[in-house]
């Protein structure tokens, strides 16, 4: 099948992004964060039950090799890319959160927080960043 392995396997893309079939809810999102290589698997399993614990209702997906969280009928706020050395979170309306995520973007009103291995996030201030931004109108995608 494409995008696989040996073994069922999902084929690690550049900076060991799995590649994951598009698809809606939390199973391909699970599928993705499974495949994550090393300390990126349990950094994204943290921060996807965070998002959980943060917005309960929260809708996701995964898109061009991205786990996309959002709420029904407000399109998506959130999105988790992996690089080789740290994990992209893209807060899509970034920009008018308070204070704004560190890391700008060519896009508009995108902000990023990256995440390194050495490094654990504020999860006091990135609970309130994901509380923010479900409450923004969210990307249609």
């Amino acid at each position: 099948m494409t995008g696989e392995r040996a073994g069922g396997a999902p084929r690690l893309l550049s900076g060991g992004n799995p590649q994951i079939p598009k698809g809606y809810g939390d199973e391909p999102v699970q599928a993705y964060i499974a495949a994550l290589p090393g300390w990126k698997r349990e950094a994204a399993a943290k921060l996807d039950a965070l998002i959980v614990k943060t917005v309960p209702h929260v809708h996701k997906a995964v898109k061009w090799n991205s786990p996309l969280y959002g709420l029904k009928d407000q399109g998506w706020f959130l999105g988790l890319h992996v690089f080789t050395r740290y994990i992209k979170l893209a807060f899509f309306r970034g920009a008018d959160l308070d204070p704004p995520p560190p890391v700008a973007s060519k896009a508009g009103a995108t902000r990023y927080l990256h995440i390194h291995v050495e490094e654990a996030p504020d999860e006091a201030q990135l609970a309130d960043w994901i509380t923010q931004a479900s409450r923004l109108p969210g990307e249609r995608m």
